[in-house]
């Protein structure tokens, strides 16, 4: 797609119900909240669904789903109400507030590390003379925004904050899990929940929100024990793509990534080929993916080291997962402050777990896969997502609104709708009834036509080859499941 790729990805987004903002019909709503609407929730349940798939069970992950109100406390052991915060800046003129590292990046392409000291962000804020965007006003020095969102509990309001990742309620249960039998390392801990940070000046929609979705991976090992062969032996020969520098990749294998020191460890390399290869599998190019390693002032302060899974779009490299050795920062945090023992045993020995995260945007790569799969040739605009993951999955089709063909197509959908995510389309010419399904990405039309009433065939439609083939109904089910299954991956 063009440049305006994203300007049409969200047109497509609203007029077709994907998401849209939350409270529109009121002026004055806060920014940074979006509601899925009926296509767009069903392309993130589908992105979830796939992710259990190729990552969870795959994995023989364990998931969990914690609270998203968490006690204080849970927030002081993790630093979060002490370094959870963003650099900002304020014009002086109009008083608009701005993330100050966004800022330069915009006007400079290049990324600006949020770790940097303030008077090294304001020193280039001068240097690039980067003014307020809404009034060309000129910038105030650059300070911290804690982004977490304080809540009060109970009659007595005892404090607590909405989490700002998922992950804390991985590590605050792992003594729970332990207990009740699941002793083995590595022990991969999982989540798919909201979280919620208070961002400054969040834009352009799904990318950058206050409430939001992860698809978290909390994987805690023994640091004397890396992988074992049986696991590796399933991901070691996928060809990682490392950005050491930031601009160019290398194409390696994961065994050879750690033979050569790029990457440290098995576990790391090997859930690096994970993730990675979960995304090539939903239909991202794997050209445009990269694993770009972090530098010493860009990494969270939680971690050793940094990953990030990162995409090429047509508004530059978006991070859709954070890959994080978080050490045993987190445990250690929480017997610390919980006064609890966290440590477990391996091999007869105690210690503590340290911690491999995948950090994923679940929003971010919903955005992603409608920008990578949205296509136009000039006469029609098509959506092309994996069949596995479109929104519908099959729309069914009376040739006219007469003759019988409704009554005949209204038996075949009624035939199909428990089994699949089908919907029943009569309005308007057959023509306009496909160009309108196929921008929302439905893979088959199946057309109910005077043949049907004479053979009991129909004729199914390919969205992308526009190719027609002539399937009996009694048939149907069995056909659509072989063309919507899930890739085979072992």
């Amino acid at each position: 797609m063009s440049g305006r790729a994203y300007d049409e990805v969200m047109e497509l987004a609203l007029r077709r119900g994907f998401y849209f903002p939350s409270c529109e019909i009121y002026d004055g709503a806060p920014a940074g909240f979006w509601d899925y609407g009926p296509l767009g929730n069903a392309l993130k349940n589908r992105y979830v669904e796939a992710w259990r798939r190729y990552v969870v069970r795959y994995d023989g992950m364990v998931e969990l789903d914690g609270s998203v109100i968490m006690a204080k406390d849970v927030f002081v052991a993790s630093g979060h109400l002490e370094s959870f915060a963003d650099p900002i800046t304020r014009c002086l003129r109009c008083g608009s507030v701005f993330r100050a590292d966004r800022l330069l990046q915009e006007k400079t392409g290049k990324i600006v590390p949020e770790r940097l000291p303030d008077s090294e962000i304001y020193a280039m804020i001068l240097r690039e003379g980067v003014r307020c965007p809404s009034c060309g006003g000129e910038l105030s020095e650059v300070t911290r925004f804690n982004m977490m969102f304080r809540v009060s509990v109970g009659g007595e309001g005892a404090e607590a904050y909405l989490r700002p990742e998922t992950c804390q309620s991985l590590f605050i249960d792992f003594l729970r899990v332990y207990k009740i039998g699941w002793s083995r390392f590595p022990l991969p801990l999982c989540q798919f929940g909201k979280s919620f940070r208070n961002e400054i000046s969040p834009r352009q929609g799904l990318l950058r929100l206050r409430e939001f979705y992860q698809a978290e991976v909390e994987v805690l090992f023994d640091p004397e024990d890396d992988l074992d062969e049986r696991r590796w032996a399933r991901l070691k020969d996928h060809r990682l793509r490392l950005a050491h520098d930031g601009e160019s990749v290398t194409e390696i294998t994961a065994e050879e990534a750690v033979r050569e020191g790029l990457v440290p460890m098995r576990i790391e390399a090997y859930y690096l080929a994970l993730i990675q290869r979960f995304y090539e599998i939903i239909g991202i190019d794997r050209t445009r993916i990269r694993l770009r390693r972090l530098g010493e002032d860009e990494k969270p302060f939680y971690a050793r080291e940094s990953w990030d899974l990162e995409v090429q779009t047509s508004l530059g490299w978006v991070e859709l997962v954070a890959c994080n050795y978080r050490g045993d920062y987190d445990l250690s945090g929480h017997m610390r402050v919980s006064g609890k023992d966290l440590t477990a045993y391996n091999r007869g020995r105690k210690f503590v777990p340290h911690v491999f995260e995948l950090s994923m945007g679940v929003d971010r790569s919903v955005y992603v896969l409608l920008e990578h799969n949205l296509t136009s040739d000039g006469r029609r605009r098509v959506l092309r997502l994996p069949p596995f993951l479109a929104p519908v999955q099959v729309a069914v089709l009376p040739l006219v609104d007469r003759d019988g063909l409704p009554e005949k197509a209204m038996e075949v959908y009624e035939a199909l709708r428990i089994d699949f995510d089908a919907v029943y389309e009569a309005d308007d010419t057959i023509g306009k009834r496909y160009r309108m399904l196929d921008e929302i990405g439905v893979p088959f039309c199946v057309t109910v036509d005077y043949q049907t009433l004479q053979d009991d065939t129909v004729t199914v439609r390919d969205r992308d080859t526009t190719r027609q083939e002539r399937v009996p109904v009694s048939e149907l089910k069995a056909w659509l499941s072989r063309a919507l299954s899930y890739p085979d991956v072992r």
